[in-house]
């Protein structure tokens, strides 16, 4: 199973999420040591396709305090690991104006680790109160579905 290390709450507040990718990462040994101490920010990551490579941006992972010799840049571009045929949905993808490219969380599997690109839409201000509506609904139904079950006895 897969250990979430960071997730990016904002993206999915922000954006409609149409279509998600897994992605390796391209990391220094300091940058993986640094994550496995929880030292890294997705809040502002997004991706992006230069000359048919994928890279990370804005993906803030603190240096490793116990490095000897050599630090790594906390916000360096970081290349994505995709395969051709993902790489060029992406490429697409994000070539629809209004769309972009958006980490959505960065998590552990088997020992490595990935990140979870999402193809997003931006949401406009009254998509986002109707989330928010719908949300408030929702937890309504919830409490009235629970209420009722204790009343019954089940």
């Amino acid at each position: 199973m897969s250990e979430d290390i960071a997730n990016n709450r904002k993206a999915l507040r922000d954006y409609h999420i149409l279509d998600r990718f897994e992605a390796g990462v391209a990391l220094k040994g300091t940058e993986v040591k640094s994550i496995r101490l929880g030292h890294v920010n997705i809040n502002d990551a997004f991706a992006r396709i230069d000359q048919g490579e994928p890279t990370l941006h804005q993906a803030d992972i603190q240096p490793y305090v116990k490095a000897s010799h050599e630090q790594h840049e906390p916000r360096r571009e970081r290349r994505l690991l995709l395969h051709k045929s993902e790489i060029e949905k992406l490429r697409s993808a994000s070539a629809i104006e209004g769309h972009a490219l958006v980490a959505l969380r960065l998590y552990w599997k088997n020992g490595r680790v990935k990140i979870e690109i999402g193809v997003g839409k931006g949401k406009l201000a009254p998509d986002k109160r109707q989330d928010l509506k719908a949300k408030a609904n929702k937890r309504e139904v919830d409490r009235e579905v629970a209420r009722f079950n204790r009343k019954q006895g089940i």
